[in-house]
């Protein structure tokens, strides 16, 4: 009786105070959760560099942590910060009346009559679909852009979470193997079952980082280039839409380039449109098809539609960590229903073998 009230006492406090930790921590999350994405993807990679060079633990992780940073966080720094500049001159250019979205709708119309006969027909008013896009275009280059300048106010509050991130990304790199050894010992799921879901969640981790970023990041590389070459306004602006765009299932960067070809056949650019709709369709639109299988080759794929479900619904919740959580989460969900399933079935079949003669 004691022994019982004692144990359940232990378990009360365990879990109180295991609460106060990651409460705790919530204000680093995203860095914490970063630094485990970079320890699971950098993992590999810092085994090869420590058995190739004949590093030890330590010199190994910390060049490993430094090609990180150079490939990875570096760019990913620049980028931010020119777009920050580039979506604050645009919108002082558009508070300035030089840009109007409403001119490039009624340049489409009058290059398309039928589009406009189409609208009539289904009984659309083309006058308050243009006040529409107009105004949610203003609105949503004004929210970037203050928020663009919020984020540039808050530079210490970033660079304190890229140090943290960094920092906690080390001892991921060098004791990951160490960590999850510890994590299956520790928790009392049964380390089967443990083992499972954790390589699941490394290989959903790997494939959504490999994989769509590196697709998404590719494609809207590929989409700025051309739309700087082009003279498109604002090339670092759309590039990064587009990576954003091509990270979603489905979605991807077309709803971009697209439009835009549009536009240039309406005002008259048709080598431009040729040109930009020929690179998009098999330049920017085959990278998917070609990269992903070389990039993620045999590591865990989901169906696309519970892709899309679990991604949107993981950036509605989680912001821009939804992107790699949500999948995640996604595939943390089908594990365990899995393993329950087969456990289940197993003790079924079990319970009739017994119950025969």
């Amino acid at each position: 009786m004691i022994a019982s009230l004692e144990n359940r006492s232990f378990m009360l406090a365990l879990a109180i105070i295991s609460g106060f930790f990651i409460w705790m921590l919530m204000p680093f999350f995203s860095a914490i959760f970063w630094a485990c994405m970079i320890g699971v993807l950098f993992l590999p990679i810092n085994e090869k560099i420590r058995h190739r060079f004949k590093l030890g633990k330590n010199a190994a992780s910390l060049l490993t942590l430094l090609l990180c940073v150079v490939v990875l966080i570096v760019p990913v720094l620049f980028l931010g910060w020119s777009f920050m500049k580039e979506i604050n001159g645009l919108y002082q250019t558009m508070q300035a009346g030089k840009i109007n979205f409403g001119e490039y709708l009624d340049t489409i119309k009058a290059s398309f009559p039928a589009l406009h006969d189409i609208m009539n027909y289904l009984g659309i008013d083309y006058g308050e679909v243009r006040n529409h896009l107009t105004n949610a275009a203003v609105f949503i280059t004004r929210y970037i852009a203050q928020h663009a300048f919020s984020v540039g106010q808050g530079a210490f509050s970033l660079i304190l979470d890229i140090c943290i991130m960094l920092y906690v990304a080390f001892f991921m790199i060098r004791d990951g193997q160490h960590l999850v050894e510890k994590i299956i010992e520790a928790l009392p799921l049964g380390n089967r079952r443990e083992r499972l879901m954790l390589a699941k969640f490394s290989e959903v981790a790997r494939a959504t980082m490999k994989g769509n970023f590196a697709v998404a990041i590719l494609q809207g590389l590929l989409g700025g280039i051309i739309f700087a070459v082009l003279g498109i306004q604002g090339p670092i602006i759309w590039g990064v839409v587009m990576t954003l765009l091509s990270m979603i299932p489905v979605v991807g960067a077309g709803l971009i380039w697209g439009p835009v070809a549009v536009y240039l056949f309406a005002s008259g650019n048709l080598v431009d449109a040729v040109i930009l709709t020929l690179f998009g369709a098999f330049v920017i639109g085959l990278v998917d098809n070609i990269l992903r299988p070389i990039l993620v080759g045999r590591d865990t794929k989901m169906p696309d539609y519970l892709i899309l479900l679990s991604t949107l619904g993981g950036i509605i919740v989680f912001g821009i960590n939804g992107f790699v959580l949500g999948p995640i989460i996604a595939a943390l969900f089908i594990t365990t229903w899995l393993i329950f399933a087969d456990e289940l079935g197993r003790d079924s079949q079990l319970n009739d073998s017994n119950s025969q003669p």
